[in-house]
């Protein structure tokens, strides 16, 4: 006679902020919590990596997903304050470029934006070092119960894009109609390096307007050590011609970047990351969902795609889970 399993924690699928921040909610309410990544490193969309392709600590570190971070919440404020008296985060700039429909430049003033000198990716990282984190790991089905890919769990978290849980939920669970049918805009990342720096300084540029590129980042000048790399978003619409051959974006972003900056060299390196769900197409006004058959939901598309959005969902998830479980 086979031992029954024991559902002795909340499952969290997906390590980005939210996930990650689901977790440690939980943790913190005395509730075991485990996150299951399938990529070998948590980060989610706050991906970064050495570039050009190099082991870890010997290249430069490139952002390829968010391009900073904003802080408005009075919690989140107190998580970057320790990231920043650690050295993990930097207050990067409030002004950013703008170039118009008519090609014409103006700077538009906001929120102050933070980067990481690590890379966003190393917040992710720092904030995964106080939860069980299982990298490598595939899930295929969120069931009744609730249980993923059949082991059964206290609650089960689902901290993705909406198109993506949806592949996962089962149609009894009632999350399943939450995450039906929602739409997503996809982006590519390209990263640009050059050999030395031919353009005048800017941290980032909307870029309105334009068919190929809708971000440009300077990414030298975020991460604060002056490498000549750019890093470009495209619009929606390239990265929809290009989601089964993502380098395919690299040659009109360049010519893109090129004519914008009006460059004379090109890029001695690119590389192109593709981003099929980027953002959502309409974010909603809840901030997380928990059903009752306790699976819950959360991300950038509960609330305004932002990170710091993605970290409030998750932790406010995870609170909400901890008052309904009992260990």
């Amino acid at each position: 006679m086979s031992t029954p399993q024991l559902r002795n924690e909340v499952l969290v699928v997906g390590g980005g902020i939210s996930g990650v921040a689901c977790a440690r909610a939980l943790v913190a309410a005395g509730v075991p919590a485990r996150v299951l990544e399938r990529s070998h490193r948590v980060g989610g969309r706050m991906a970064s990596r050495p570039l050009p392709d190099a082991p870890e600590g010997s290249a430069h570190v490139v952002d390829l997903g968010a391009a900073y971070f904003t802080v408005r919440d009075d919690e989140f404020a107190a998580v970057v304050d320790g990231w920043e008296r650690r050295g993990l985060a930097r207050p990067w700039t409030d002004t950013l470029a703008s170039r118009d429909e008519d090609g014409s430049w103006s700077s538009k003033a906001g929120p102050q934006r933070w980067c990481a000198p690590g890379g966003l990716r190393s917040l992710v990282a720092d904030l995964a070092e106080d939860v069980t984190v299982s990298t490598g790991h595939t899930v295929t089905a969120v069931e009744p119960g609730p249980a993923v890919d059949g082991a059964p769990a206290l609650a089960v978290a689902l901290a993705m894009p909406d198109s993506q849980a949806a592949r996962l939920l089962h149609p009894a669970l009632r999350a399943a109609p939450l995450v039906a049918d929602r739409d997503w805009n996809p982006v590519i990342s390209v990263a640009l390096g050059y050999g030395h720096r031919s353009w005048e300084r800017f941290p980032a540029a909307f870029v309105n307007g334009h068919p190929d590129v809708d971000l440009l980042a300077d990414d030298g000048d975020r991460r604060g050590d002056g490498a000549p790399v750019l890093v470009a978003h495209t619009t929606a619409e390239r990265a929809r011609r290009h989601l089964d051959d993502p380098d395919g974006a690299v040659a009109p972003v360049v010519a893109a970047v090129t004519e914008l900056l009006d460059l004379d060299d090109a890029p001695a390196w690119t590389h192109a990351h593709r981003w099929s769900f980027a953002s959502p197409a309409q974010p909603r006004e809840e901030e997380f969902a928990l059903t009752d058959d306790l699976v819950g939901l959360c991300g950038d598309a509960w609330g305004s795609p932002k990170v710091e959005t993605a970290w409030r969902s998750g932790t406010l998830l995870g609170r909400a889970i901890a008052t309904r479980v009992v260990c």
